[in-house]
């Protein structure tokens, strides 16, 4: 198995209340780090490159809510199509400096989950990653990423580490913990980006599993 896998008798979540969109007229609080939201259309009249394109970068836990209403829910997206929200300044891509000795946390969301349930994942991982969740262990997450394909729809933690299980694996948990995924039922599988460039996706092996 090449990626980790939610089952679709894991809970309903209620996106988490650390981050609630605050007033119009309320001062902007500024996050720890600003965030790129990148999106990818899978027109295959063009490059990778070309297809992917840099949204907007915010810095604020109001930027965030203006941006994430404003944009298309990840469940509306078509087939092919990704959302990546990475710290400033590193590309969603395998190949940038900050991802290339890294890895990520994977797990697939079921095509029998409800829309909304694809939708509240994926906020749930976005307010992760700009509310900070990870501690001091955040220094190593550098963004997620939502892929929407026909059989099934993943979502992906990048780290640049790929060394350091402690570590890693704290993320890891941290992450089924906020989605309240189930101990034993729900596996997320921790994939080396060098791994995931070098073979198909059938022959990946985790190096951890959670």
């Amino acid at each position: 198995m090449s990626s980790g896998s939610v089952s679709p008798q894991s809970r309903e979540l209620s996106p988490s209340a650390e981050l609630e969109a605050p007033g119009p007229d309320a001062p902007k609080h500024p996050l720890q780090n600003d965030w790129t939201l990148w999106y990818f259309k899978n027109d295959r009249q063009k490059s990778w490159e070309l297809n992917l394109k840099e949204v907007i970068t915010f810095s604020t836990v109001e930027d965030f809510w203006a941006l994430y209403n404003h944009i298309e829910k990840v469940s509306h997206l078509g087939n092919g199509c990704d959302y990546s929200l990475f710290k400033k300044g590193i590309q969603p891509a395998w190949e940038d400096p900050a991802n290339e000795k890294g890895g990520r946390w994977i797990f697939t969301v079921a095509k029998q989950f409800s829309k909304q349930s694809l939708d509240t994942f994926w906020l749930e991982v976005l307010m992760c990653l700009v509310g900070e969740s990870f501690g001091e262990n955040g220094v190593i997450v550098n963004g997620a990423v939502v892929n929407i394909r026909p059989k099934a729809d993943k979502i992906s933690v990048w780290l640049s580490e790929s060394c350091d299980s402690n570590t890693i694996i704290s993320v890891g948990l941290c992450i089924k913990n906020r989605l309240q995924l189930d101990e034993k039922r729900d596996k997320m599988n921790f994939e080396v980006h060098e791994d995931t460039k070098s073979k198909a996706s059938s022959m990946i092996k985790a190096k951890f599993i959670i």
